[in-house]
């Protein structure tokens, strides 16, 4: 289930990068859509770290590291 999480996260995090892409490139007046599609775009990736640090905290999961 948490991976599921993370990969809709990250899924919707490119979806937005991709978005700002197109709109740099179609639109070239400023009509704010691509610094939308950016912020939410860091946004997203801050809540992203924010849930997986909770979580190891929590114990929901645990992160592997070299070694362990």
């Amino acid at each position: 289930m948490e991976k599921l999480i993370v990969i809709a996260f990250m899924a919707v995090i490119v979806w937005n990068l991709f978005a700002a892409l197109f709109h740099m490139v179609s639109k070239p007046q400023a009509d704010g859509r691509m610094v939308r599609a950016l912020s939410w775009r860091i946004g997203l990736s801050i809540a992203l770290l924010a849930i997986m640090a909770a979580g190891h905290f929590l114990g929901f999961w645990r992160f592997h590291g070299i070694g362990q």
